[in-house]
């Protein structure tokens, strides 16, 4: 049986402030704003994932919008940024993100310990920092990273780093021990850490209830919810059509919670289907690349 934890937090990606207003109402815990533009096409333009066009004004509004609803977010959801990977205006951007009320600045793409001190430097306490994990270079420095004392949480992206290291499938750095090692690094250092993303219970490639299984083997506080959870929705009207978004978000909790009476070896059983659910996918995924050459 794991230890009780609390609930893993929520990360939300959307720049529409009702939408926001909604989702944090429903147990979501963290608003994510992704102002991240250069280099993503490149490295993601050719794959089905999302490239978002968020701007510096839609922080500004999701933050009104959380300050002023009313108290339908109950909880006070934070406000998280993704910025660009370290430039010569990263200085700049995340300055403006502060100023519009970011209360997390997510630092993606960094390869060096030297980066993430400039950033951690530069943020100098006015905001929560949170490097993202997702290069080669990211995870050669995690430990000296993981203790710098400006660095609030860790967070592991698994899609730009499964590129990276020339991987068939996200899920396969899960399924390998990759995750795990980067786990065991963060959690030596005391520092929280998230991974990923999660689609609705009983959707997904390897299905979410494996997905959270990991995240609490592991001691994750943290998962971004995936395009399940909003069908690519771009108002709350769509949302509510396309997805009963509370029912689904309590249907999450609900196994969270479950999971906790689980034993080491109900755990295990887990990561076994995870790992063999991944290796049919990468199996697929290359019988229809040579098929295909």
């Amino acid at each position: 049986m794991i230890p009780s934890l609390p609930n893993i937090s929520l990360f939300f990606i959307t720049n529409q402030p009702d939408i926001a207003i909604f989702a944090a109402g429903h147990g979501v815990t963290h608003i994510f704003v992704d102002l991240e533009f250069i280099g993503k096409f490149e490295r993601q333009g050719h794959r089905d994932t999302l490239i978002s066009k968020h701007s510096v004004d839609d922080i500004r509004n999701i933050r009104t919008a959380l300050d002023q609803d009313g108290g339908i977010n109950e909880h006070k959801a934070e406000l998280l940024v993704r910025i660009n990977p370290w430039h010569d205006q990263s200085g700049v951007e995340i300055d403006a993100a502060i100023a519009s009320g970011a209360d997390w600045i997510m630092l993606p793409m960094y390869h060096s310990v030297q980066e993430v001190e400039r950033y951690c430097a530069h943020v100098a306490g006015r905001a929560r920092c949170i490097p993202l994990v997702e290069t080669v270079g990211a995870v050669e420095c995690l430990e000296a990273v993981a203790a710098l004392p400006g660095v609030d949480m860790l967070f592991i992206g698994l899609n730009d780093l499964h590129m990276e290291m020339k991987r068939d499938f996200m899920f396969e750095l899960l399924a390998d021990g990759t995750v795990e090692n980067m786990a065991n690094i963060i959690k030596k250092a005391g520092k929280p850490f998230g991974f990923g993303g999660i689609a609705r219970i009983g959707e997904g490639l390897v299905v979410a209830e494996q997905v959270l299984g990991e995240h609490l083997r592991l001691g994750s506080s943290a998962v971004i919810l995936s395009r399940t959870f909003h069908r690519h929705s771009q108002s709350i009207h769509d949302l509510q059509d396309n997805i009963d978004f509370g029912h689904e978000v309590e249907r999450l909790r609900a196994m969270e919670s479950a999971m906790h009476s689980w034993t080491p070896e109900r755990f295990l059983e887990n990561r076994q289907g995870l790992a063999q659910a991944t290796a049919n996918i990468v199996a697929e995924l290359r019988a229809r690349r040579e098929k295909n050459l």
